[in-house]
């Protein structure tokens, strides 16, 4: 019996089976072009650099490429939708047909998103939970994009404030229904 898939994307199936049969993490590769990302220091300054850092990840073995072009590290200031487009579509058209893994797109924008789709991107990662852009969950129907729905108390400049949790599972659970 063949293990049924993780994901369903529209144009492939995730699934959690390593290469002897047995099972595997999923592994999302995290791809920032952001000279202030929190998660890699700002270390893919150049389009060159992050579709290198993006094609061995692919054969270091991850499962999905996160592109991210806005840090949502806190206290961080929020960028346009032009400054995130152009930091993360030389990137995504850089992989595509490069790397045989989907690319995710990190962005809270509807419209970033959108291009990112038609550039090659197959997944969505909203990290607001769909809730910053009211258009983005309308993208992904349209699109039939694969979405990672994230969560977060506030915004970047505010989610430190109160960051405590008395069940965190349950907590976020009930905030997503």
């Amino acid at each position: 019996m063949t293990e049924p898939p993780v994901w369903k994307l529209a144009r492939r199936e995730l699934r959690a089976i390593g290469p002897e049969g047995g099972r595997r993490p999923l592994v999302m590769g995290i791809l920032n072009v952001t000279p202030d990302s929190f998660s890699d220091g700002g270390q893919h300054g150049s389009t060159e650099a992050a579709i290198a850092a993006g094609i061995r990840m692919a054969r270091y073995g991850v499962s999905i490429i996160d592109v991210g072009g806005e840090s949502t590290r806190p206290y961080s200031a929020p960028v346009d939708a032009e400054e995130e487009l152009a930091r993360v579509l030389p990137v995504i058209r850089g992989l595509v047909g490069r790397v045989d893994v989907p690319l995710s797109i990190d962005t809270s924008k509807a419209v970033v998103a959108d291009a990112a789709l038609a550039a090659g991107a197959e997944i969505i990662n909203d990290v607001t939970g769909l809730e910053g852009d009211p258009a983005m969950a309308e993208v992904a129907v349209r699109t039939a994009a694969g979405v990672c729905v994230m969560h977060m108390r506030g915004s970047p400049q505010t989610m430190q404030d109160d960051p405590r949790y008395d069940c965190v599972v349950s907590e976020i659970e009930d905030y997503l229904r």
